[in-house]
């Protein structure tokens, strides 16, 4: 899967977990959106598990600094599937 295709699905995940949902874009991080919290970012991870059918390890989101490195490790999860 591409960075492209990634970022496309994750923007109906954002759809679906954020009340006012940003555009995704690579740039895009937490800092971005008033509304993501701690709370929405644990829906949204969980959401993003769900939807691709991968797990992280404790600790692997939080290493992201935005949405293009987290489309990534997305994509590397799905390789190692």
């Amino acid at each position: 899967m591409t960075q492209a295709e990634v970022l496309a699905k994750l923007q109906t995940i954002f759809d679906d977990v954020f009340l006012e949902p940003p555009k995704v874009v690579a740039a895009l991080s937490a800092d971005d959106v008033d509304e993501w919290d701690s709370l929405i970012h644990i829906s949204l991870i969980v959401a993003i598990e769900k939807a691709f059918g991968v797990r992280f390890r404790v600790g692997e989101t939080e290493a992201t600094k935005n949405v293009g490195e987290l489309a990534e490790l997305i994509a590397k999860r799905q390789l190692e599937k």
